[in-house]
């Protein structure tokens, strides 16, 4: 029984079925299949279309217009078509910054999509902690319960004899009662945890892996951290992409005063029917330069202008704030992560020394030198133990995302 119970400790939270799924798996299958990332991506290619609406302008217009119509008292009808095209020549920097300005939009949507992926990826790794924990929690049950099997089999047995008393085959089936409450406590938590895991990843889970390695671009110090944020947080990117559009729609605000000049050219032809005949009017061309030049706008070019110059200022304020709480959430995660890793070594080191104690309480109560207390005392604190580690784990799983999101680093290649 001894050596039973030392084998389960040391390997209850640590075994899995060969075929576990990873949170590698996990994270490729809600790359692939994410509703909401889809969607976000199918957003970013309409923004991109910004770009090329905003360089069209430069480019040259054609349409070609005809019209037909019966003249009931001239008892003939006619027609006219006409091909014309124009052909902006200088627009005194009014398309050239609306193009740079989508372009910054645009930079600006593809930081915000790499965010969204960020926020989705470390949804599947709380999910799969959270899933991956709930597994362990319904096995500690179901092993605490075998071995409180065992050990009321074994007080009925000594109370047969005469070495014990009812009231320790009583305690015993308490406890055990106590652990099959927690049993459905876990297995109800569990449904939850896998409806959660199924909504993001989209797909059932199997049994998860509990061995996940520390992701290789993970910060090895605060230092790293903060200079990550500084360089890659999508958020604090996006937001510099945000202050460049803004500078340069005031460019294109004050271009509004600039003169433009635009060249214009057509052909057009008529016919008539006419007494059964078909009578062609001269064919007619044209082609010429249009010059504009603003006088007087009422204040409305002056207003743009300043309008745009205040948003300008006003995202250069965000960027810096979002400066801050790029380096505040580095900050942040990091201080999570090292918690969270002492909080596992520490919960390792507790469930080594609560497997030691429930051994050692097991064999002296078979020679008499403890009571049934001490045992359902060592039990208790050896399945505390084990929720202890398995919790600190799923813990460590999410303040890793935590920080790779922080730091930019949380894509679909993150954890190998």
């Amino acid at each position: 029984m001894t050596k039973w119970l030392t084998g389960v400790s040391m390997t209850l939270l640590m075994a899995q079925p060969a075929s576990a799924e990873t949170l590698r798996e996990a994270i490729v299958a809600a790359y692939a299949t994410n509703p909401q990332l889809a969607a976000a991506r199918a957003r970013q290619e309409a923004l991109a279309e910004t770009t090329e609406q905003a360089r069209s302008a430069s480019r040259p217009v054609v349409g070609l217009t005809g019209g037909a119509g019966y003249d009931r008292l001239a008892l003939g009808g006619s027609g006219a078509a006409s091909l014309d095209a124009a052909v902006p020549v200088w627009a005194g920097g009014r398309i050239s910054s609306a193009i740079r300005a989508a372009r910054g939009d645009v930079a600006a949507g593809a930081e915000a999509l790499r965010d969204t992926e960020a926020a989705i990826l470390q949804g599947v790794v709380v999910a799969y902690a959270d899933l991956l924990y709930t597994q362990q929690a319904v096995e500690v049950a179901r092993v605490g319960i075998e071995r409180l099997d065992s050990q009321v089999a074994e007080a009925r047995s000594r109370f047969g004899l005469g070495q014990a008393t009812r009231t320790d085959v009583a305690q015993l089936e308490a406890q055990r009662a106590s652990v099959v409450a927690n049993l459905a406590d876990a297995e109800g938590a569990l449904a939850t945890a896998a409806a959660a895991y199924r909504a993001v990843v989209g797909q059932d889970a199997g049994t998860l892996s509990a061995t996940v390695a520390p992701p290789p671009m993970l910060p090895t110090d605060r230092e790293e951290a903060r200079g990550a944020a500084e360089s890659r947080n999508p958020l604090l990117l996006q937001q510099r992409r945000v202050v460049d559009a803004a500078a340069a729609r005031v460019d294109q605000a004050r271009a509004e005063r600039a003169p433009s000049v635009d060249l214009s050219a057509g052909y057009g032809r008529g016919a008539r029917i006419a007494d059964g005949e078909l009578r062609g009017f001269e064919a007619a061309a044209s082609a010429g330069l249009a010059f504009r030049v603003p006088i007087g706008s009422g204040g409305l070019v002056s207003s743009r202008i300043r309008q745009a110059e205040a948003v300008r200022r006003a995202e250069l304020f965000q960027a810096d704030a979002a400066a801050r709480e790029s380096i505040r959430g580095a900050d942040a995660a990091w201080a999570s992560l090292v918690a969270a890793r002492t909080r596992l070594q520490a919960s390792i080191d507790g469930l080594t020394a609560a497997d030691v104690a429930l051994n050692g309480v097991r064999a002296e109560y078979g020679f008499g030198l403890r009571s049934t207390i001490d045992i359902l005392v060592a039990d208790q604190s050896f399945r505390s133990a084990q929720l202890a580690v398995a919790a600190a784990r799923a813990d460590v799983l999410v303040a890793q995302a935590t920080l790779l999101r922080a730091t930019g680093r949380l894509g679909a290649d993150a954890y190998g």
